[in-house]
């Protein structure tokens, strides 16, 4: 049957082990990444941005020891939840580490993908990029892997009653990098998902008063349990 032609569209934790395990299965891998680095959400972006990015404070939520890939465990140095760089880091090192980076197409934005005009007799796609000089170019794989993620986008809740008269500024974590312009500022932070409670928890230190506003209840689970283990060891054998 010859070999596999895959593309994997993106460069951030869940591409860089689909390029690995492609490699693995003798494919021909290609990555399509649209920014000029690996490690997508978990590269901190200063500036506005359509990309994805977390905040500059920003600490994994879940251990270092069930967040690792199985074939490449953290260093033993590094901290049980580590800072979104020691992510970073642990990422690049994870492409350097299999040589995953001579696969990836670093700026390179995939614009469309579609069904090819043989796919009713070989299955093949369609990939349409544009690279980093700005020319749109197509090719052929036999498989695509969506790694693009889902953060990219902000989701903006229905407008709240009398929202177009509130005269103090409105922002999305999507776009939150850090605590500045909000010193001894009243904040209301709506939504008590990951993004809200960290927006929160950091704008209190320097906040005049803090609202986390939520519909609903939720747990809030210590990332410690009493012997100092993280949680998630505990909870998943």
């Amino acid at each position: 049957m010859g070999t596999k032609r895959v593309a994997v569209i993106g460069a951030g934790a869940s591409g860089l082990p689909s390029i690995w395990h492609g490699l693995l299965y003798g494919a021909d891998v290609t990555c399509f990444e649209a920014s000029d680095d690996v490690g997508g959400l978990w590269r901190y972006k200063s500036h506005d941005t359509k990309e994805s990015s977390v905040m500059k404070t920003t600490v994994i939520n879940t251990s270092k020891e069930m967040t690792a890939y199985s074939d490449f465990p953290p260093q033993e140095t590094l901290a049980n939840f580590m800072h979104n760089n020691e992510m970073l880091n642990y990422l690049k090192a994870y492409a350097e580490h299999h040589g995953l980076m001579k696969h990836i197409k670093i700026r390179h934005k995939v614009l469309n993908i579609e069904r090819s005009e043989k796919y009713d007799t070989d299955g093949t796609w369609k990939v349409t990029y544009q690279n980093p000089e700005g020319k749109v170019l197509e090719d052929v794989f036999d498989g695509v892997l969506v790694c693009s993620g889902h953060h990219a986008i902000p989701h903006w809740p229905t407008p709240f009653k009398g929202q177009n008269e509130f005269k103090g500024r409105i922002v999305h974590s999507h776009d939150y990098k850090d605590h500045k312009g909000y010193e001894d500022k009243v904040v209301v932070v709506v939504g008590i998902g990951n993004s809200g409670i960290d927006v929160a928890v950091e704008q209190s230190r320097i906040a005049k008063q803090v609202y986390l506003v939520t519909r609903r209840g939720t747990w809030l689970i210590p990332k410690l349990e009493t012997r100092g283990l993280p949680f998630d060891v505990i909870m998943n054998t």
